[in-house]
């Protein structure tokens, strides 16, 4: 049977895979930013539609013209998000702001804008490991990350629409070459943390070539999405499910391990 999809940031990592997947016989709505890849997006056979998760404006024509296309929606799958990195004493609000914005509110505000086409829905949210809550020099992104997945459970709670986060590892993905030009300024003002950032840079260069396969986590959405009640959660990836595991300690423990693992990584760099 034919369904309706919609993916936000469909032209790379987890939502370009997804649309190779759901393209293939459903109506599929892909979601880009970069006009350059509207063409492309139509040749696959989706219905390519405009947003930037940072302009408010772009997401209410967005979801017009989605409501204007179609009356129904099977599953909408938030996939779009970028990472604001960086010291917390020298990061400028502004910088956090933008963090919130794009990897919360955004989806927030597209998901309400839609609700008349969602009901018996899935609305699959792309979290992360970060939203346990325990990785230094990421905090904007971690504490995005968990106030996606409260405020989408509160309205699951609240509503009855069905949501489900997923909450990938490390993955393989342009994400991170995005993240190191984008935090370029935050990075090079970090006087007293210079090993910190060198290894930070190092280690998201190494995360986008040697973290787990974009088609692992789009084959577990794929999973979700053909099940009658998926469950509210779920982790994919070693380290996601460690983290997970780590979160769960009390503060002082998760605390001392953090900063035993940074000492520990930071030390060989020169």
């Amino acid at each position: 049977m034919q369904k309706t999809y919609i993916i936000t940031g469909a032209t790379s990592g987890i939502g370009k895979s997804l649309l190779e997947v759901f393209v293939k016989g459903n109506i599929v709505f892909a979601g880009y930013r970069n006009e350059k890849y509207a063409e492309k997006l139509e040749q696959t056979g989706a219905i390519p539609f405009y947003i930037d998760m940072e302009k408010k404006d772009t997401i209410a024509q967005a979801a017009a013209f989605i409501k204007s296309k179609t009356e129904k929606i099977d599953t909408l799958i938030n996939v779009a998000g970028c990472v604001v990195a960086g010291v917390m004493e020298k990061l400028p609000v502004d910088n956090i702001r933008k963090q919130f914005e794009v990897n919360t509110f955004s989806h927030l505000d597209f998901t309400q804008r839609l609700l008349p086409l969602l009901n018996d829905a899935k609305v699959i949210n792309i979290s992360s490991m970060a939203s346990f809550g325990i990785f230094p020099f990421v905090a904007p992104y971690c504490a995005s990350k968990r106030a996606l997945d409260i405020l989408f459970n509160a309205m699951a709670v609240e509503s009855g629409l069905k949501v489900v986060s997923v909450k990938p590892g490390v993955i393989a993905t342009p994400l991170w070459d995005k993240s190191i030009e984008l935090n370029k300024d935050a990075i090079s003002n970090c006087r007293d943390y210079d090993k910190e950032m060198k290894y930070m840079v190092a280690n998201a260069r190494k995360n986008g070539k040697e973290g787990l396969s974009v088609n692992r986590v789009a084959n577990l959405i794929v999973k979700i999405d053909g099940m009658k009640n998926p469950k509210p959660s779920y982790t994919i990836g070693f380290d996601a499910k460690i983290a997970e595991i780590v979160s769960k300690l009390p503060q002082s423990c998760i605390n001392k391990i953090v900063k035993q693992g940074i000492k520990s990584k930071i030390s060989s760099v020169k």
